[in-house]
C-alpha cells in the first residue's frame, strides 16, 4: 500500500471519528484486528454495538466510496464483528453495521454515514 493511500486511509478515519462522535455515538475502539481480518470503528449509538467500516476515495463521488464493499468485504466484516462480540461477552447487545463513506474533492470532503448498512453475512 502506497504512503498517499495509508494517509487518506488515517484521515478519513479521523473525518469518520469526527462525523459519529457529532451524531452522537461513543466511540469504543479503532482499528480492531483479529486473525480474520480488521474493523475500523467500533461504537456505541444508544443501546446498540455499531460495526463501522469506512471507505474513503480522493477525487471520486461520494458513490464510489458507497460502493466499495463487495459481499467478500460483508462476510469478513461479519467475521470480525462475531469474533470481537465472542472476546467481549456482548451478543446480548443488539448490533449493526453502518458504513461512513468519505468523498475528498478539492480538498473539500462530503461525508454520509449509512445506518445498518448490511446485514450479518455469513455465506
Amino acid at each position: 500500500m502506497t504512503r498517499a493511500r495509508i494517509d487518506l486511509g488515517k484521515l478519513g478515519e479521523e473525518l469518520a471519528l469526527k462525523k459519529i462522535r457529532q451524531l452522537g455515538y461513543q466511540c469504543i475502539t479503532r482499528n480492531f484486528r483479529c486473525p480474520l481480518g480488521e474493523i475500523d470503528l467500533i461504537a456505541k449509538d444508544g443501546d446498540c454495538l455499531v460495526f463501522l467500516e469506512i471507505k474513503t476515495r480522493n477525487g471520486r463521488p461520494i458513490a464510489y466510496s458507497k460502493e466499495a464493499i463487495d459481499s467478500r468485504k460483508k462476510r469478513q466484516i461479519s467475521k470480525v464483528a462475531l469474533t470481537y462480540m465472542k472476546a467481549h461477552h456482548c451478543f446480548d447487545m443488539r448490533s449493526r453495521f453502518d458504513v461512513v463513506a468519505i468523498s475528498i474533492i478539492n480538498g473539500k470532503p462530503e461525508i454520509e454515514v449509512i445506518t445498518n448498512a448490511f446485514d450479518l453475512a455469513y455465506e
